[in-house]
C-alpha cells in the first residue's frame, strides 16, 4: 500500500508489518522519516515536522539522515552517487514531480541535463529501491559510483551486524560482530558476485533466532559490488550498496544514453532472524525466482562418475542407474563438446564431440528421456580456452591488456561479453544447440574471476565490468524466452555467482563444490539466512569423499543432509552397490513425498550446525517435516528435545515415523532417540495434522 500527504511531499509505503516512509523538505531536501512498524500517514507526518538539527563547518545535519545522499554541497557522508562531467563534479539537484505506476512510486530529480529518479516498490514486507539515471544534456558525464539505495536504520545502540563470507568450497557461513565507528565494507572486485561475500547484511540489536528486530538488505547485482554499513560520528548507521566495487569509473553516459541500477532490497521484521528468512524466502518465490511454484526435480550429475573421460554409451549406463534409483533428471556434465578431453581446450567450441557424440546429443536425450527422465547439460559460455577454434579465429574477443601477459587460470581467458559480436556468437551457439536436441536443463558455470579487465580500442573500456554482467542477463533473458520448457542453474565453481539478480533469471544455483555432508550444514545454514531451499542444489556424493576431504559417511547422513534443499547425486553409480541402489531409492521415494513442504514451506532452523545436534524443520499447511543430524554425542549425554514451530498449538499431531501424537507446541525426543543412533547420523521425522 503507498500512502501520499496532501501536500505531495511525504510518502508512506506500507506491508502486511511494516512501513518504510520518506519526506521532502522545502528546500528539497529528500529525508528518512521511518524504516520498521506498520505507521499510519499521520504517524509520518508527524515525524516530517520536526526540524532537522543544526550543523556546524564540521558536522552536516543531512548526515545519516538524508534518502540518497549525492556528492556535494553540505554532506560529509558516503555518496551513493558521484557524477563527473568534463567542468565538474558532483551533483546539485532540485525535486521535479513524483509519480507512481501500479505499486511503485517514482521521486524525480534534475541536476542540469541528468535526471535523477529514485524507484520504490513494497513487495510484502520488502521493499525494493533502485535508480534510475538518464543523460538528456549535450554532453557526456561519467557515472563514478552509481549505488542502488542508502538505507536508513533507527537510532539504537548496540548494533551487531550479519553477513556471509567464505570462499571456494567454503561459501556462505554466517558470522555476527558488534558495528563500531566507521564503516564496514564488503564486496566483490571479481566481476561477478564472488565466493567470499554474498551481497546481504543484517543489523539487529538483541536479536535470537525467533525473537527480536532484525533490519536486513541485499543486492541484485551478478558482477562486481559493494556494501558499505557506516556508522558515523553521531551513531547513526546508513547501509549503501550498488553495482562496481569503487569509483575509478562505472559507466560513461553519452547524450540520450541511461542507466538503472540493480535492485537492493531491504526488510523489517520483528521475529527475528528466523522471521527475517522467512519474508526473504516468500519473496523470491513470489516476485523473484521463475516458475517458484513448480517443484525442482531430482537430479543426477555425471561430472564426479566420469570427469573428461566420457562417451555416450557410458553416460546412457549411468542414466539407466539413475533411472533405477528414481532420479528425474539425467546431467551430463563437463566433456561433451569441442576438444575437450581435459580442462585445457574446447571451451568456446558449443558443438558436441564428433568422437564421443557422432549423432549429436538428441540420441542420448531420447533414450534418458525414454528411461523416464529429463536431460541436461552443462555449459560455460563466459569463457575460452586459449586452444579453441573460437580463441584462434577470434583472439581479440577477450578481456585483455594491450602489452600485457593474458593471464590463465584453469586454462581459459575470459570472453568480453559486453562486445556485441560476441553476444551474438554466442546466442546463436546456444540458441542452435538447445534447438538440436531434447534439453530441458543447462547448468551455466563460470569458473574464474576477472583479471586482465581491458578492452583495447574502446572509449571506455571500465565499461565492461558493467555491460559484461547486463549482457549476461540479456542472454539468459533471450534464451529462456526462445526455448521456455528449459531450466537454468547458475553456478560459479560452486556458490560464486548467487545473488537476487541471477536468481530472477535462473530456476536454481549450484550452492557450493564442497559435497561433503558434514561441511554443507554450515553451507547451508548461512544460505537460508537470505535465500529459500527452492533453488538450494545440494547432492549426494561418494564416500569417502575423495573430491575433498576423504570423510566418511553413511548414505544416510548423505541423503539427509542435501534433502534440505534441491535433491541431487553425484556419486559414481557404477560402483555403487545394489544394496546401496535399494536405499537410494528409498530416499529419493521419501523426500518426492516431503518436497512440496521442503521446497516452498516455511523453513524454522531448529538447532544451527554448530556441534553436537542440527535440526531445519519445514512447515506448508497441515504438514511438517524435521530434519535432524547428529553430528557428534560426547560422554553418552542424552540427545536433547527439539521444540516444533510453527504449528497450532491447539492442534494435535501425528509423527509417521513414531506413531505418537503431539499437541502443537511439539517437543520431539522420542523419534529423535529411535532415529538417532551414533555419531553422522540423521533422521526424518514427519508430522500430520489429526
Amino acid at each position: 500500500m503507498l500512502e501520499i500527504a496532501e501536500n505531495g511531499r511525504t510518502w508512506v509505503l506500507s506491508g502486511p508489518t511494516s512501513s518504510y516512509a520518506v519526506h521532502l523538505t522545502e528546500a528539497d531536501e529528500l529525508l528518512h522519516l521511518h524504516w520498521g512498524p506498520a505507521i499510519a500517514l499521520a504517524d509520518a507526518e508527524e515525524l516530517a515536522a520536526r526540524p532537522l538539527p543544526g550543523g556546524s563547518s564540521f558536522e552536516s545535519p543531512l548526515d545519516g539522515r538524508e534518502e540518497y545522499p549525492v556528492e556535494g554541497g553540505p554532506r560529509f557522508a558516503r555518496p551513493a552517487l558521484s557524477v563527473r562531467t568534463p567542468e565538474r563534479r558532483g551533483t546539485e539537484w532540485t525535486f521535479e514531480r513524483y509519480d507512481t505506476e501500479g505499486d511503485e512510486l517514482r521521486l524525480r530529480f534534475r541536476d542540469t541535463g541528468l535526471a535523477i529518479t529514485l524507484h520504490y516498490r513494497m513487495r510484502g514486507d520488502v521493499v525494493e529501491r533502485w535508480t534510475s539515471l538518464d543523460n538528456g544534456g549535450a554532453e557526456a558525464l561519467e557515472l563514478l559510483r552509481a549505488d542502488s539505495a542508502t538505507w536508513t536504520l533507527p537510532e539504537r545502540e548496540g548494533w551487531q551486524l550479519s553477513q556471509l563470507h567464505g570462499r571456494w568450497a567454503a561459501e556462505s557461513r554466517l558470522v555476527r560482530s558488534g558495528l563500531t565507528y566507521g564503516e564496514k565494507v564488503i564486496g566483490s572486485r571479481r566481476g561477478h558476485t564472488g565466493h567470499p561475500h554474498l551481497p546481504w547484511v543484517a543489523l539487529d540489536t538483541d536479536a535470537t533466532e525467533e525473537r527480536g528486530e532484525v533490519y536486513g538488505c541485499a543486492l541484485g547485482w551478478s558482477g562486481s559490488w559493494r556494501i558499505a554499513v557506516a556508522q558515523l560520528p553521531d551513531a547513526r548507521v546508513q547501509i549503501t550498496g550498488g553495482a562496481g566495487y569503487d569509483e575509478s569509473g562505472l559507466l560513461l553516459l553519452e547524450a540520450g544514453e541511461s542507466f538503472t541500477t540493480p535492485v537492493f532490497a531491504g526488510l523489517w521484521s520483528d521475529a527475528g532472524f528466523g522471521g527475517a528468512s522467512r519474508t526473504w524466502h516468500a519473496y523470491q518465490r513470489a516476485y523473484v525466482i521463475p516458475d517458484a511454484d513448480q517443484d525442482r526435480p531430482v537430479l543426477y550429475n555425471s561430472w564426479e562418475a566420469t570427469q573428461f573421460d566420457i562417451s555416450e554409451e557410458q553416460q546412457e549406463v549411468l542414466a539407466q542407474r539413475a533411472a533405477a534409483a528414481g532420479v528425474e533428471l539425467f546431467v551430463v556434465d563437463d566433456g561433451w563438446f569441442g576438444k575437450r578431453t581435459s580442462d585445457r581446450a574446447g571451451l568456446g567450441d558449443w558443438t558436441p564431440n564428433p568422437d564421443r557424440f557422432p549423432a549429436g546429443l538428441k540420441p542420448l536425450a531420447d533414450r534418458v528421456h525414454a528411461l523416464g527422465m529429463q536431460f541436461g547439460i552443462w555449459v560455460e559460455p563466459e569463457m575460452v580456452n586459449p586452444d579453441s577454434d573460437l580463441y584462434r579465429a577470434h583472439p581479440d574477443w577477450v578481456q585483455y591488456q594491450e602489452g600485457r601477459k593474458r593471464t590463465e587460470f584453469r586454462n581459459q581467458l575470459v570472453l568480453n561479453l559486453a562486445r556485441e559480436d560476441v553476444q551474438e556468437y554466442l546466442w546463436e551457439q546456444l540458441d542452435t544447440l538447445l534447438s538440436s536436441a531434447p534439453i530441458d536443463y543447462v547448468k551455466w558455470d563460470f569458473n574464474r574471476c576477472f583479471t586482465d579487465a581491458g578492452w583495447p580500442g574502446d572509449a571506455y573500456p571500465q565499461r565492461l565490468w558493467v555491460d559484461h554482467v547486463r549482457a549476461l542477463y540479456g542472454l539468459l533473458d533471450r534464451l529462456r524466452a526462445a526455448h521456455p520448457g528449459v531450466a537454468f542453474e547458475s553456478c560459479s565453481g560452486g556458490g560464486g555467482r548467487i545473488d537476487l539478480g541471477i536468481l530472477s533469471r535462473t530456476d536454481q544455483v549450484w550452492t557450493s563444490d564442497n559435497t561433503d555432508p558434514l561441511d554443507r550444514l554450515a553451507i547451508q545454514h548461512g544460505f537460508s539466512q537470505i535465500h529459500p531451499a527452492r533453488v538450494m542444489a545440494a547432492w549426494v556424493t561418494d564416500s569417502p569423499n575423495t573430491q575433498l576431504n576423504d570423510r566418511v559417511s553413511s548414505l544416510r547422513f548423505r541423503f539427509v543432509s542435501a534433502m534440505a534443499g534441491v535433491l541431487g547425486v553425484g556419486g559414481d553409480l557404477s560402483e555403487w552397490t545394489e544394496e546401496e541402489l535399494v536405499e537410494a531409492r528409498r530416499w529419493v521415494d521419501l523426500y518426492k513425498e516431503i518436497r512440496p513442504l521442503v521446497q516452498h514451506g516455511d523453513l524454522y532452523r531448529l538447532r544451527p550446525p554448530s556441534g553436537g545436534l542440527s535440526a531445519v524443520q519445514y512447515v506448508r499447511g497441515d504438514e511438517t517435516v524435521v530434519l535432524a543430524l547428529l553430528q557428534s554425542q560426547n560422554y553418552g549425554e542424552p540427545l536433547p528435545a527439539l521444540r516444533l514451530r510453527g504449528l497450532d498449538p491447539t492442534a494435535s499431531y501425528e509423527c509417521l515415523e513414531t506413531g505418537e501424537v503431539h499437541r502443537g507446541a511439539v517437543l520431539l525426543h522420542h523419534g529423535l532417540r529411535t532415529g538417532l543412533r551414533g555419531d553422522l547420523d540423521a533422521t526424518v521425522l514427519r508430522l500430520r495434522r489429526i
